[in-house]
């Protein structure tokens, strides 16, 4: 078995790959601060079932944007980190978020939550 290279035809596209999706920002914004646990990640992007929060965890953990802690007590927890790549896309993640409370306030929107500190 064999492993293709991606190929893509412009840097936005291979961007897209890694953190496209509706949860994959979330993911990302909420653990600028520091690590989280999974239910932690869980009350704080509550529209993502338990399956789809899971499958993008996996991804981004495949693609070497997260690291996943497991510590061995009864019960499990998990725990989930921003790698030195996925830090590398930090800039990105305040760039949308300026962009978006941007588009809120011309849409005469209210924020939600406030730029640069996750819930």
């Amino acid at each position: 078995m064999t492993t293709q290279t991606p190929t893509f035809n412009c840097p936005v596209e291979a961007t897209l790959s890694l953190i496209g999706g509706k949860y994959k920002p979330l993911i990302l914004w909420h653990l600028i601060d520091g690590p989280l646990h999974y239910m932690e990640l869980q009350r704080r992007i509550p529209t993502a079932t338990a399956k789809m929060l899971s499958q993008q965890l996996r991804a981004l953990e495949g693609c070497g944007m997260l690291r996943r802690t497991v510590f061995p007590e009864k019960p499990p927890r998990t725990e989930y980190a921003l790698t030195p790549f996925g830090q590398s896309v930090i800039p990105v993640l305040d760039a949308m978020c300026q962009w978006g409370e941007q588009y809120l306030e011309d849409q005469n929107l209210p924020s939600p939550c406030s730029a640069g500190n996750p819930l």
